[in-house]
């Protein structure tokens, strides 16, 4: 077999192969000889069929089977004694001529073939000693803790239903019909809506118009849908709702103790206070986790340099440029909308695409030299909290799992990233910080996602630069209710 460099030019590299007849048709005797002790044919014993009859009736079949052998295997076995790695799967190319093909099955003519590929360029590691990173902290103070308790009682309130006219904080229970120009639209149609006036979910206008009705009660109200709402068919525009009224109640008080604790599944109100003070630090340290892990990888950008293999970056930008054009769409708006163009928006998000491939590479490769691993435990344990978010879909997502090729490497790799960043985390310089809450939580998105700086449509489509292997997930579909929330694009 012949291995022929025919280019080598920066990271591309294309191989040909020629294996000569002669050694295809000494590869398909042997097989041939090891068939025909097994093949029946009517007219000859068992073992006595004659090699040239097993080869006039297998000859093409087995070659056929040989070509394949050979294509799926040399490509992997050609890399490896080159000592290089195929940043894609490489892109096979053999003749299309039939008649060509025909001789090659024949042993009449050499087996030919290219591969073409981009290797992943090697990289020297280099010293993290002059990596810094400023950690963050902030104390949970008893304040925000009752607060946020408080907002799990008013959550968990519960309501009297009353014979009086409705007031701020009353709960209504009601059917509504949403038009505009006297139209129905779709989303706008809800029977049984429980709203708590004052609760600002529903867009503005909508809940003071509620005050002072009672069950039974029938009312038209009018409001305008704000400008930026989801629904480009509804922003700004005037709409009507046909409101019927079924049931006014009133919220009973609540009091943070050990009564409410035991409602919430609790056995104290010491133990509730002492979860949320734990889900409070827990958010927290996942904000101030995110923000290490932008220090690091931008001071990581800083020490790498090279040329990534194209095709990784066109696969990372078109994810990216996916993802901002799915938002532009939802939200009704343009390029021009944002301050920016297509041109320097593609742009912006190409050079954004080039650091995520290239700090991915580099975090692979202080992996794999400091030898971590992604423990099947670990792959199953975010397989199940894939499962958990979306209930009821379970066999589904089981199902792509199993079924798609490289599907279980979108599990993997934030898995192995963030054993990476604490590899890491253990070497550089790490000084904490306290800090306010606000502090911690000031959005410094633009720091965070250069260079997509002027043309990020939404923080979200910006595909923040932080996360270097992964991108993140789209947004929620927004429904056309007058719901404050849907425009905001929480779930329901």
């Amino acid at each position: 077999m012949q291995v022929i460099e025919t280019l080598a030019e920066g990271l591309k590299r294309e191989i040909k192969v020629v294996i000569p007849a002669k050694d295809m048709e000494q590869r398909m005797n042997e097989r041939l000889a090891d068939v025909k002790d097994k093949v029946r044919i009517n007219g000859f014993r068992p073992g006595k069929v004659p090699v040239s009859h097993v080869k006039k009736m297998y000859g093409k079949s087995i070659m056929a089977e040989l070509v394949n052998e050979i294509i799926r295997d040399q490509p992997s076995a050609i890399l490896s004694e080159r000592g290089e790695k195929s940043a894609t799967q490489p892109e096979i190319v053999m003749t299309e001529d039939e008649k060509e093909a025909e001789k090659i099955l024949s042993a009449e003519a050499d087996l030919e073939f290219t591969l073409s590929y981009e290797i992943i360029p090697a990289i020297e590691l280099k010293s993290v000693d002059g990596i810094t990173v400023t950690r963050e902290v902030v104390d949970v103070s008893e304040d925000e803790i009752t607060e946020q308790i408080e907002k799990i009682a008013e959550s968990a309130r519960t309501y009297e239903a009353k014979k009086g006219k409705a007031a701020d904080g009353d709960r209504v229970t009601m059917d509504y019909l949403g038009k505009v120009d006297g139209e129905a639209f779709d989303g706008g149609k809800d029977e049984d809506a429980e709203l708590v006036i004052g609760s600002n979910r529903f867009i503005p206008g909508f809940e003071e118009q509620l005050v002072g009705l009672k069950a039974g009660d029938e009312k038209v109200i009018t409001v305008n849908f704000p400008a930026d709402y989801p629904a480009a068919n509804l922003a700004g525009k005037e709409a009507t709702f046909d409101i019927t009224v079924k049931e006014v109640a009133a919220p009973a008080a609540t009091e943070i103790n050990d009564e409410l604790a035991t409602k919430l599944g609790v056995e104290s109100v010491e133990k509730l206070k002492e979860i949320v003070r734990g889900q409070i630090e827990s958010q927290y340290g996942n904000v101030t986790r995110q923000k290490v892990k932008r220090q690091i990888l931008d001071q990581l950008d800083a020490l790498y340099k090279f040329e990534s293999p194209s095709k990784l970056v066109d696969a990372e930008f078109e994810n990216i440029w996916r993802q901002i054009n799915t938002d532009l769409a939802q939200s009704g708006k343009t390029f021009a909308d944002e301050d920016t163009t297509e041109e320097a928006a593609r742009e912006e998000y190409r050079a954004l695409a080039e650091r995520r491939v290239r700090l991915g590479l580099v975090l692979s490769e202080i992996g794999e030299k400091a030898g971590i691993e992604v423990t099947e435990e670990e792959m199953q344990r975010s397989l199940f909290a894939q499962l958990q978010q979306f209930p009821g879909q379970e066999k589904q997502i089981l199902d792509f799992f199993r079924n798609t090729p490289g599907a279980s490497a979108s599990l993997r790799a934030p898995i192995f990233e963030e054993k990476v960043i604490d590899k890491l985390l253990a070497e550089v310089s790490v000084t904490d910080k306290k800090v306010s809450k606000e502090e911690l939580l000031a959005d410094d998105a633009e720091e965070g996602d250069k260079p997509a700086k002027k043309a990020a449509p939404k923080k979200k489509a910006a595909a923040k630069a932080d996360d270097a292997a992964e991108g993140e997930e789209a947004a929620p579909k927004k429904k056309a209710a007058p719901k404050k929330k849907a425009a905001e694009g929480d779930a329901e």
